[in-house]
């Protein structure tokens, strides 16, 4: 089993603090049977504060299936992606952020410490955002991006998508709502439409790379609406008599209402795209160095610089090639640097998967072979495991093309949405048979839909804030759990395809910082990345790509990886013999999701308790 070395953070001491607030290190514990009422009066502060947010987003209420009872009615309606929608959500959170400020924490058990806190932090961290003069941002979550629409952020993609996989069909009234829900999506589209044309107005324009993209998607969407397409074909799919019967009405709807506003939308992306040049970051665009910053610090929940990050990347990237060597000579690669070794093990036809929809069908099977096969090993790694109920599926055919290889989470707060991995199987070459258990580990379990599961445990609030750091930091650490578990144990090139995994991650801290703050080109960023990697120019132009219409989000993964690491070295020098894994991880998971300072609070306080 491998691991590779973290004294980077330590060395520098680089994690210097949570969204640049003093947030303090308070810790979720188990709640006392009788809560005071200065408890149950923060408890229920934080519950309004909860669903003031999802009365804004009332599509989060659909994932999180919280959109029940006398709050089923959300479950017919649309975010306001306006400027005056956004105005009226910063303002929101502005009163909020007040209100949660304003409770006197003292008497309060520490599990609901935790929760002002990271409330404070997410609203905090949103406002600065909101502060930036254009741009999507994440309240609690990991997408922002400067751009509202472009080729892996918009209604376009995200709308469809949740109708697909999220929007309950289960009797007439969910009928009702789906039809109620599609019939605010013109208006929607029309909001983001507002904002791009004012975006480009004050001089904000993506790089054409990126809108040749967007323009191809957008394309194939329009003449996807144009037969009905994904907006009805839940509804055809249904067994409800309802459902099929409201066909022909989305239809309609889709061909009438919505085509036209994503023909508008794809005429401002051409317009854009005269306008455009090939520079890739942020340093090109109207206050893009300010952007970046603050898209930094909301990735990695720290302070840390660009330049700081930078050397993280370089310094990592060389710790990890080292791992890597030794391995690589075992199997009979001895010429060349790392990433020219790992280019041609990727040739070996042993790894490759058939082409076509027999590569696909191949992919699916060994993705849930794998998942069997790590789910048994969950009581080796936590005190208490959770089901995680998980499905795989195929990525929406217009959105591969600007997509990841595969991104996942967890489902629904009731259970009702189970946890999924999206796979991108625009062609089988984005994939080998070496990458793709760390890429299973990574999304579902112990990554991304079994953290998930521990966050929805906890109250609503914490179950819709989560922090980029801790989210994508916890599944690389999930990729290192599932070796230390024995995944790769047997199959030396596995354990060379989590390296390589664990390399990418590290070259994204460089990349990312280096076209956006150091004036890298695409191409520069991409001849590193694939050099530095081994991995195929076409998977590694799509992450190019997207780094740079997602800013600093990329960088998050590496820096909560080597905080819980970090973490965890901590706990096993000061506890010796009394150290347990699976504390640790329980420490970790139970505490929910949180800033990488607040989750340095959580390993105290479990180290305080296994102490005596």
């Amino acid at each position: 089993m491998h691991s590779f070395d973290t004294p980077l953070l330590t060395r520098r001491a680089a994690l210097k603090g949570a969204s640049g607030l003093a947030i303090a290190a308070t810790l979720p514990g188990c709640v006392t049977a009788t809560a005071t009422p200065a408890a149950s009066g923060a408890t229920a502060l934080l519950d309004d504060v909860a669903w003031r947010l999802l009365a804004h987003e009332p599509g989060r209420a659909t994932s999180l299936g919280v959109d029940t009872g006398v709050h089923a009615a959300m479950r017919g309606q649309l975010e306001d992606t306006s400027p005056a929608g956004k105005a009226a959500l910063a303002e929101t959170l502005r009163e909020d952020l007040a209100r949660v400020s304003a409770v006197n924490d003292s008497g309060l058990d520490a599990p609901t410490r935790t929760s002002l806190e990271v409330v404070k932090s997410a609203y905090a961290n949103a406002l600065d955002g909101f502060a930036q003069p254009y741009g999507d941002v994440a309240v609690g979550s990991w997408r922002n991006a400067p751009y509202v629409v472009i080729q892996n952020v918009g209604g376009y993609l995200d709308l469809p998508r949740s109708f697909d996989s999220d929007q309950p069909l289960r009797d007439g009234a969910d009928v009702d709502y789906y039809m109620q829900r599609l019939a605010q999506v013109p208006a929607a589209l029309a909001g983001e439409l507002e904002r791009m044309r004012s975006a480009r107005e004050m001089g904000l324009v993506a790089p054409d790379f990126l809108l040749d993209k967007a323009i191809g998607q957008m394309e194939q969407t329009i003449a996807d609406t144009a037969e009905g397409g994904a907006w009805a074909m839940p509804l055809g799919r249904s067994e409800l008599a309802e459902a099929r019967a409201a066909v022909p009405h989305a239809v309609q709807l889709a061909q009438t209402a919505i085509a036209p506003v994503l023909a508008a939308q794809l005429e401002e992306l051409k317009a854009e795209r005269a306008l455009a040049t090939s520079d890739a970051g942020m340093w090109a665009r109207p206050g893009g160095p300010d952007y970046y910053r603050w898209a930094l610090r909301a990735s990695t929940t720290t302070s840390l610089s660009p330049e700081e990050v930078h050397e993280l990347g370089h310094d990592t990237l060389a710790s990890i090639h080292a791992k890597m060597d030794p391995i690589l000579r075992s199997l009979g690669y001895t010429e060349g640097t790392a990433g020219q070794r790992m280019h041609q093990l990727s040739q070996d036809e042993r790894f490759q998967f058939a082409e076509g929809d027999e590569g696909r069908a191949q992919i699916m099977d060994f993705i849930h072979e794998r998942i069997d096969w790590i789910r048994a090993q969950m009581p080796r790694a936590f005190n208490r495991t959770v089901t995680a109920p998980l499905e795989v599926r195929r990525l929406p055919l217009a959105e591969e093309p600007g997509a990841p290889t595969a991104y996942g989470g967890a489902g629904s707060k009731d259970g009702s949405i189970p946890g999924k991995m999206w796979i991108n199987l625009l062609t089988t070459d984005l994939h080998r048979k070496y990458t793709l258990p760390t890429l299973v580990h990574h999304e579902t379990i112990p990554g991304h839909v079994w953290e998930g599961e521990y966050s929805n445990q906890l109250p609503l609030i914490r179950s819709i804030l989560a922090f980029n750091a801790f989210s994508e930091g916890w599944a690389l650490y999930a990729e290192q759990l599932a070796d230390e578990l024995g995944a790769y144990a047997d199959h030396p090139a596995w354990q060379l395809g989590y390296l390589q995994d664990a390399a990418f991650r590290a070259c994204r801290l460089v990349v990312d910082t280096g076209m956006h703050a150091k004036r890298w080109s695409r191409a520069e960023a991409l001849t590193f990345i694939t050099e530095q990697t081994g991995d195929g120019m076409d998977e590694m132009a799509s992450e190019i790509d997207r780094y740079c219409s997602w800013p600093g989000q990329a960088c998050g993964y590496m820096v909560g990886k080597l905080e819980i690491l970090r973490q965890r070295e901590l706990a096993r020098e000061a506890l010796g013999n009394r150290y347990d894994l699976k504390d640790f991880n329980m420490a970790v998971v139970e505490g929910g999701n949180v800033p990488l300072d607040v989750l340095a609070g959580n390993v105290s306080r479990y180290i305080a308790s296994a102490s005596g």
